[in-house]
């Protein structure tokens, strides 16, 4: 009995510490990427905008990431006298917590995904809209209007969007058959869904534009009105947690795009010498293909007035993603496949 305890508690061991070096695998370069992407919306709006964008720190501003979480690190980190400090502190691992761990299901390639679940596309749904509680843990603990309110404009915003989401999810699993995400991706294989559904995938990327507070819908963070809204009592790293949070929640939206409509690791076309790229090379490029948009979206459109952002959420997407739904739902029972 003592022998077979041991060699199950061996075999626990090293699945343990099996998943945590793929945990690990996956967690640090996705760090590094949040870091760089800091970096990389710098140059490509610098260049949008006729600007050099950092160049001063390393070699063309290769080093720039670095230096500036230095600079955080070293901050001094300031707690508002009539502050809830618990939540206060809590707040920040609230934004970034949900970003990395929704990646579990996330497949990179045919077999490269952490956990193959079933239900992959509810857990998605499920991590990705957690962030908001960080958001308003934060406005209500700093015991200022500003922060507040711009809390209480994040988790409507985040709500009415969510919405749009999940009934072009909804479709999306509709076509596919299921809601495992490997099964999804492999049931592009003739043909991405971005194609076929082509204006759900204009309001899926609108939609994680408002889910993730960018512009054009960065009006929680309106600093006009706001003073940087959610975050204004913040400083260094509890700040930064929530700057890498933000850049971290757009690559995994950015992942999400791929995996739903861009075919995730699939080539454009089954054949040489596309076939010749490893998958999870499609799968990066695809990512910064949707992180240029991101990006893109910044440099040139201005920012929504409030009543606007909820105007489009409910009187335009709510509408008609409700029809595409039916229509989609119509069109595979007349083939058979519902």
């Amino acid at each position: 009995m003592e022998a077979l305890f041991a060699l199950v508690t061996a075999e626990n061991a090293l699945l343990i510490a099996k998943n945590l070096a793929l945990i690990l695998c996956i967690t640090l370069p996705l760090l590094g990427a949040v870091a760089y992407l800091t970096l990389a919306e710098r140059k490509v709006i610098g260049w949008m905008q006729l600007r050099v964008g950092p160049n001063r720190v390393g070699p063309y501003g290769l080093l720039q990431p670095i230096a500036d979480a230095v600079k955080l690190i070293f901050k001094e980190t300031i707690i508002p006298a009539d502050a809830s400090k618990v939540v206060f502190m809590i707040a920040p691992a609230m934004v970034m917590v949900p970003a990395l761990i929704a990646w579990a299901v996330i497949p990179f390639g045919e077999g490269m995904v952490l956990a193959d679940i079933n239900l992959g596309v509810l857990y998605l749904l499920a991590t990705s809209s957690l962030g908001v509680y960080g958001v308003l843990m934060s406005g209500w603990a700093s015991n200022s209007k500003y922060p507040f309110l711009g809390a209480v404009r994040s988790a409507a915003q985040m709500v009415s969007y969510e919405v749009s989401m999940g009934l072009t999810l909804l479709s999306i699993i509709l076509m596919s058959g299921s809601m495992n995400l490997s099964d999804i991706v492999m049931a592009q294989k003739g043909m991405w869904y971005m194609i076929p559904a082509f204006p759900m995938f204009v309001v899926f990327i609108i939609s994680i534009l408002a889910e993730t507070n960018r512009a054009p819908f960065d009006l929680p963070e309106g600093e006009a009105e706001l003073v940087a809204g959610f975050h204004a009592e913040y400083g260094s790293m509890p700040f930064a947690l929530f700057f890498l949070g933000e850049y971290a929640n757009m690559i995994l939206m950015s992942a999400m795009t791929a995996v739903l409509f861009m075919g995730g690791w699939l080539p454009p076309v089954d054949m040489a010498p596309f076939t010749w790229v490893p998958g999870i090379v499609w799968f990066a490029a695809k990512i910064a293909f949707v992180l240029f948009i991101f990006l893109w979206v910044r440099a040139t459109l201005p920012r929504y007035r409030y009543d606007q952002l909820m105007r489009l959420g409910w009187k335009v997407f709510l509408p008609f993603t409700l029809i595409w739904l039916v229509l989609t739902a119509s069109a595979m029972h007349l083939l058979g496949k519902v």
